[in-house]
């Protein structure tokens, strides 16, 4: 295998939306390269990159995909990640690890949420960007129309380097503006073309994307600007000697044309990538932090090992494979490094070139590249290996919270101990996936990014764990408390032979303010209970908190005062004061007008303007509150209070409002008084469920 410089590498990820076709591109890149000696079919299961069964059966790309292949001596890294929002996880492990984003857009459909999502958390992290125009050979194609929705999207005009000339059915030539040449493909899918002088209209237009291509060089270099501005243009050898520059600087954001099941306009971009396109040596300095917690930069030139792990793989033949990236110095097999999340040293032993499913033995990744690290048994994605001496932490990657969950009904008894391994593996795989025991509601709840996620989970677990269970609706954590105050005077007594009990307990309640939590407290005065039972009495109203009165779920917000009691000087004890004070509560609770609480979640939704009606009037339907909106683009933000009983399942029911272009976020605010025929039905159904076993 070739080895390969730092500067001879070139990074990139593909992003957009679901079906834009990034997928099909990898493959046009391989078919193109020599990689593969055809085009694969999704249908069929038959592409190089979306392997796994589940990705065959599903027809779609579930996790990231490493792909790599030689190009006019550079090696091209590069990552084709699944377009649906529900794996959000891989397409940010994958903007980590490269240097630029090819953002894919299909042009029957345009700009979508997903496109959106990509060109945000690129801008975010200061990446270089490039548009791809996909499926330019499909009946209702829009070049013109993709181009203008990327500027009302993103306020940016990407200059186009090619451009179609007949887009739509029979699509086979477009126009290199670099080179004013027009490309006439064969219709084979061989990737073959002619080429010829391009002419009348065709070069205006050409000469329209050349002129802008001059403005964006010109403003990413001082001097550049001034001899433009004196001369009114640039010559040749600047434009293409400074195309690198103004590419690294992102003052340029390319934009290439392609129908890519045809194999067509694939060879211009991956020239330009290649011959302009970034290495890591172009990429900012990255912020790390040292072993006193001080921030530090690492590049390209810095000379101590850093690698970053991007995404856990587990396959059964291989076992835990880490894709990594190496942001300085070099990665060798059998160094000793340490993982600094979890502060364990790690001998890297087996190191792997990736392309797909296809692994490739190696003995060293230099400094830029991406690869694979088996056998390591304490390191998980988000983790930094570095030398012990010099340690660096690189930031993990910060996923999006869960949107969905559901929790599990496990179908036989004693497989809790395979569940939770089950769980833990995963989410060290899948950082997005979240899960959590709750002692509380007694339920095991996963969360997930959506439907698809959390189907998809739910299928790995059943499959590799062999554990089977149903996924059901989670309980709402509601809360009680009072609304008034109380009071109650409550005598233990219990003779039954021996040793009897006796306590007797007067308590006064009243409410607090919402969150401050349960405050107990003692105004006793005189002997007629002894100091050492108030622990005691604080005991059983501590009890009486966590299993709550009115439906089961625990108390919060109130205030109890024990002012007063009696004791016995033989029958007094811990437990007798334990259940005259839990006793006590419940009757001062009962009288202090108690009411259920219910969790409210701010919930921040992004939709297309033409569905704000409908997703509106659904938030209405659930006892949403609109908090404000705002525009961002072509959509609207929306943010609004919302039940948590009321969002079960909401991604869904979202997606379906919008044609699967609405997404959202939902985070805890509050607690805040339940209606009451709501309340009523809680603790009826509360009442219900306690009595069914007696049944």
């Amino acid at each position: 295998m070739k080895e390969y410089k730092t500067g001879e590498i070139r990074n990139f990820a593909l992003l957009g939306h679901a079906s834009a076709g990034k997928t099909m591109l990898s493959e046009a890149i391989l078919v193109n390269a020599g990689i593969i000696n055809r085009i694969g079919s999704i249908a069929n299961g038959s592409t190089f990159s979306d392997y796994t069964d589940e990705e065959k059966k599903r027809q779609i790309s579930i996790q990231t995909s490493l792909l790599n292949c030689d190009w006019k001596g550079k090696k091209l890294n590069f990552i084709d990640t699944p377009g649906y929002l529900d794996f959000i996880s891989e397409s940010l492990g994958a903007i980590r690890a490269t240097d630029a984003s090819l953002i894919v857009i299909h042009s029957e459909i345009s700009v979508q949420i997903g496109t959106d999502t990509a060109w945000n958390y690129s801008t975010r992290v200061n990446k270089s960007k490039m548009f791809a125009v996909n499926a330019l050979d499909k009946e209702h194609a829009n070049f013109d129309k993709v181009l203008n929705d990327i500027f009302t999207n993103f306020s940016v005009q990407p200059v186009p380097l090619t451009f179609p000339v007949n887009q739509g059915i029979g699509f086979n030539q477009i126009v290199d503006v670099i080179n004013m040449q027009i490309l006439t493909y064969k219709t084979d899918g061989s990737g073959q073309f002619e080429t010829a002088p391009v002419s009348g209209a065709l070069k205006d237009k050409a000469q329209e994307y050349y002129d802008k291509l001059v403005d964006h060089i010109a403003e990413s270099d001082e001097e550049l600007t001034i001899k433009f501005l004196e001369e009114g243009t640039l010559s040749a050898e600047e434009i293409k000697s400074n195309l690198h520059s103004a590419f690294a600087k992102k003052t340029l954001i390319p934009l290439f044309s392609v129908a890519a099941e045809q194999n067509i306009g694939i060879q211009p971009m991956l020239d330009f990538i290649a011959e302009y396109g970034n290495s890591p040596y172009d990429r900012a300095p990255v912020k790390a932090k040292d072993l006193v917690e001080e921030e530090v930069s690492i590049d390209a030139n810095t000379p101590d090992p850093v690698v970053f792990v991007f995404k856990t793989l587990n396959e059964s033949h291989v076992g835990e494979m880490l894709l990594v990236r190496v942001f300085s110095g070099e990665l060798i097999s059998g160094t000793d490094l340490i993982n600094t999340t979890s502060n364990i040293t790690e001998r890297v032993t087996q190191l792997f070139s990736i392309n797909g499913k296809n692994r490739s033995a190696v003995n060293k990744l230099v400094c830029g590249d991406i690869g694979a690290i088996v056998k390591l048994k304490n390191t998980h994605t988000g983790d930094t290996l570095s030398l012990p001496k010099k340690a660096l932490t690189l930031a993990p990657i910060v996923f999006p919270m869960p949107n969905i969950h559901a929790a599990l009904s496990l179908k036989a008894k004693g497989e809790e101990e395979k569940m939770a391994v089950g769980l833990a593996q995963i989410h060290s795989e899948d950082p997005s996936f979240h899960y959590v025991v709750d002692p509380e509601l007694h339920q095991t709840v996963i969360s997930c990014q959506g439907d698809l996620h959390m189907e998809v989970v739910a299928e790995k677990i059943r499959q590799r764990y062999k554990v089977d269970f149903d996924l059901i609706e989670p309980k709402v954590p509601f809360r009680e408390t009072i609304k008034g105050k109380g009071e109650a005077k409550y005598r233990h007594k219990k003779q039954s032979g021996g040793a009897g009990q006796f306590a007797e307990v007067w308590m006064r309640i009243e409410p607090k303010q919402r969150g401050e939590g349960v405050e107990f407290t003692q105004s006793l005065v005189g002997q007629n209970v002894d100091r050492a039972f108030v622990p005691s009495v604080e005991k059983g109203v501590q009890a009486a908190c966590r299993e709550g009165i009115l439906a089961g779920y625990r108390i919060v917000d109130v205030k109890i005062d024990f002012y007063d009691g009696k004791m016995h000087p033989v029958d007094s004890k811990d437990i007798a004061f334990q259940i005259a004070g839990k006793e006590a509560f419940k009757e001062s609770f009962l009288a202090a007008k108690p009411c259920l609480l219910e969790p409210i979640y701010l919930v921040t939704i992004t939709t297309p303007e033409s569905c704000m009606g409908a997703v509106m009037g659904d938030l209405s339907s659930r006892r949403g509150k609109i908090q404000g909106m705002e525009a961002e683009g072509s959509n609207q933000v929306l943010k609004a209070m919302v039940p948590a009983m009321e969002l079960y399942r909401y991604a869904s029911a979202l997606r379906s409002l919008t044609g699967g272009r609405g997404i959202h976020t939902e985070s805890f605010s509050h607690y805040e008084e339940m209606p009451k025929e709501l309340e009523a039905k809680v603790i009826a159904k509360s009442k219900e469920q306690k009595a069914a076993p007696q049944a």
